[in-house]
């Protein structure tokens, strides 16, 4: 049974010992770092943590949860029990239960993380490591192998968006690195390095996606280091990011131009209906198809097998193109939730977002070297939600496992500098 109390990592009384200070910094490390470049990097630093916290629950050795913990526990069991739920009444097997299984594993961590929070020191290297490997990664990939779009162990779409996750969030820890005493100059050049490594790892996997909502990433910078800036720097950034586009988008050899080209060429297809099964195309097609499956079962869903049969069928009788139809999800996060697990399933995704989003923010008018985990901690759940615009990423281990953990990590870096927290 959880204690609940304020928002104070000093209500433990247990010390922190060589050990589990060691432990908590080297999984909060690996994580990032090793995330794109090996097989399953991802499971890794999670795998500790995962064992590190159940450990504490065989032994009942926990800590004290607050309000907020509790929402963040919350948010991730009844997202996990609904996609459970689905995959007992859709008759999916142990295959089915597997994936939202994940996020109920990352409440052991989070407990470890909550009784020993990591040296947010770890967190920010480990970004930056991973920014910086992706990026070699993609780049050895598309030289060396020429492999088309830098994929590396995952899929284009898996590898590109998290390196641009990666990328974005150590982007956002350049305020901590501004505010450190020490080494100043140091950690802004290594995480500078990780951020432009993420981003390079993106454009060299082609993956569109990512780029779409950058925009309202660019407001989340904004709304938490705006008002830092002067005028002058606001409008010497905005041309810098302008120029870099640009130069982006000019430069063949990044691919970019070419999968911007592509895109408006299937848009052009659709629209003239010369092709529906382009890139694009088929997108539209699958989501036209999903819609039309939640107007028949709003509340239930059809579930993830009964999604597939369906629109099978929709590809036989020609409603959609039958090219559309062979996939196993809408390659849109919400349209699919609604579509296999019906009302439910868009309600605990959007609080799978919304609610941590909603507690990071809430630190955004804090010191600096503070805010630099609650900006991550909110671009977290803004960067999925653009991933999702294009593709299912949850149905992904790679997406799973780099969301549920990354949140109690940063979760526990946040919670470990702030006393408390209440929500307004």
């Amino acid at each position: 049974m959880f204690v609940l109390n304020t928002l104070n990592p000093t209500v433990d009384p247990v010390q922190k010992t060589p050990l589990t200070t060691r432990t908590t910094n080297l999984a909060v490390f690996l994580l990032p770092a090793l995330a794109l470049i090996v097989p399953s990097g991802y499971s890794l630093g999670a795998l500790i943590l995962l064992v590190a916290g159940s450990s504490l629950i065989v032994s009942r050795s926990l800590p004290a949860l607050s309000r907020q913990d509790s929402l963040i526990v919350l948010v991730l069991l009844t997202f996990a029990a609904v996609g459970i739920v689905e995959a007992i009444l859709d008759n999916q097997g142990i295959s089915g239960i597997d994936k939202p299984l994940r996020f109920i594993f990352a409440i052991p961590a989070l407990i470890w993380l909550i009784k020993y929070p990591p040296n947010v020191g770890f967190l920010w290297s480990g970004m930056a490591v991973g920014g910086v490997l992706a990026a070699s990664f993609a780049l050895w990939q598309r030289l060396f192998e020429n492999i088309e779009r830098a994929q590396g162990y995952t899929h284009p779409i898996q590898f590109g968006n998290l390196s641009m996750l990666i990328g974005v969030l150590c982007l956002a820890g350049v305020g901590w690195a501004a505010a450190q005493p020490r080494y100043r100059n140091v950690w802004l050049a290594i995480l500078l390095a990780g951020a432009l490594g993420g981003v390079l790892g993106s454009l060299l996997s082609g993956s569109r996606g990512g780029w779409v909502g950058l925009p309202l990433v660019l407001w989340v910078f904004y709304r938490g280091y705006g008002r830092h800036l002067g005028m002058h720097l606001k409008v010497g950034l905005l041309v810098l990011s302008l120029a870099g586009v640009a130069i982006v988008y000019a430069v063949p050899q990044l691919g970019v131009q070419a999968r911007v080209n592509e895109a408006v060429s299937d848009v052009h297809q659709y629209i003239s209906a010369e092709s529906q099964s382009t890139s694009v195309g088929a997108r539209f097609e699958m989501w036209r198809g999903a819609i039309m499956l939640i107007a028949g079962k709003p509340l239930t869903g059809w579930g993830s097998q009964g999604y597939a049969e369906a629109m099978h069928t929709l590809g036989e009788k020609g409603v959609i193109d039958p090219y559309a139809a062979q996939f196993e999800h809408a390659h849109n996060e919400f349209i699919d939730a609604q579509a296999k697990r019906g009302l439910a399933g868009i309600v605990v995704l959007l609080a799978l977002y919304l609610v941590p989003m909603r507690l990071f923010y809430q630190r955004f008018e804090a010191p600096m070297g503070q805010k630099a985990v609650a900006v991550a901690g909110a671009l977290l759940p803004v960067t999925y939600m653009d991933f999702g615009l294009t593709q299912a990423f949850l149905t992904h281990n790679s997406g799973i496992m780099m969301y549920a953990f990354l949140l109690v990590v940063l979760w526990s870096c946040y919670r470990s500098q702030h006393s408390s927290v209440s929500i307004r």
